[in-house]
């Protein structure tokens, strides 16, 4: 087995050559534990609030347009929605995908907003004892099997939750917030949202996406970019590769159908799809979730 920690505490020239994925998947967040000598991540986004902590290594990173360098001890956090890339040098990183709807949950829970919130991180990039330590906590979690895994990843994930809540986040009542299926989201854009959720497996136009806004295609999609910070098409295409990411780590089905599931009749178009998202190919992914 990889002896995980010798590896955090070692120099660079004796990472020369290892390449690991560990990827977990739960219906609120996932896990990616990453060690490589060299990735690219092309600009996406996610439908969640995602935390990229790095271990060791480096990484060139861009938030929409303002460029990151982060090291040992960095941690980025990006927006539901955000446009994010990425180039990273051997290095190791853990990622944390949480979705909304957990957060406003436990915005509720703690009382913090009774009704649906804007949720936003305060910072792009920050450097945090607590939250190293929770992940070092995560990796040593994953890095063996034992009895209760599956419930103490659930526990590690709520603290790094809370304590984003309390330190990172920004949580305020908004009037154009409102819940949807898809989570939180904006009250002008719910139906189109929601309408694209229902259909990411079928061509869609702008046309009929705009037409569940009740808008134009020009008005709607400068309304969509304006709020969400991507077009239409850059969000459905986000959409339909996270769906994609849960069926190939929640399920048996074979990677054609699955292309073919989440709305691309080829199964190349699909893999360069996906691999320009997630760094790695369908079939890399899918074995790192196992």
């Amino acid at each position: 087995m990889l002896d995980l920690d010798k590896i955090s505490s070692e120099p660079g020239a004796a990472r020369a050559n290892i390449e690991r994925q560990r990827i977990i998947s739960r219906p609120h967040f996932a896990l990616r534990h990453t060690l490589t000598e060299s990735c690219e991540f092309e600009p996406h986004s996610h439908s969640a609030f995602t935390l990229t902590a790095i271990l060791y290594g480096r990484m060139s990173a861009r938030i929409g347009e303002q460029p990151f360098e982060l090291s040992h001890g960095d941690v980025l956090l990006t927006d539901v929605g955000q446009s994010h890339s990425a180039v990273v040098f051997d290095v190791e990183f853990l990622s944390v995908r949480v979705s909304p709807v957990l957060i406003n949950e436990l915005v509720n829970e703690l009382g913090l907003i009774r009704t649906a919130a804007e949720v936003l991180f305060r910072s792009s990039l920050i450097r945090d004892d607590a939250i190293s330590g929770l992940v070092r906590a995560i990796i040593n979690e994953l890095a063996v099997e034992e009895i209760g895994q599956s419930e103490m990843l659930d526990a590690l994930v709520r603290q790094i939750v809370i304590h984003l809540l309390r330190n990172h986040l920004t949580v305020r009542k908004a009037e154009q917030i409102e819940m949807s299926r898809a989570g939180p989201v904006d009250r002008r854009l719910r139906r189109a949202i929601e309408f694209m959720h229902d259909n990411f497996g079928s061509e869609i136009a702008l046309e009929e996406i705009a037409a569940a806004a009740y808008l134009s295609e020009f008005h709607f999609a400068r309304l969509f970019k304006q709020i969400s910070g991507v077009t239409p098409h850059v969000y459905l295409a986000n959409l339909r590769i996270d769906r994609a990411r849960k069926l190939l780590t929640e399920t048996s089905l074979p990677i054609s159908q699955i292309a073919s599931q989440v709305g691309y009749q080829s199964q190349s178009h699909f893999t360069k799809m996906f691999k320009s998202f997630a760094g790695v190919t369908p079939r890399v992914y899918r074995e790192a979730s196992r």
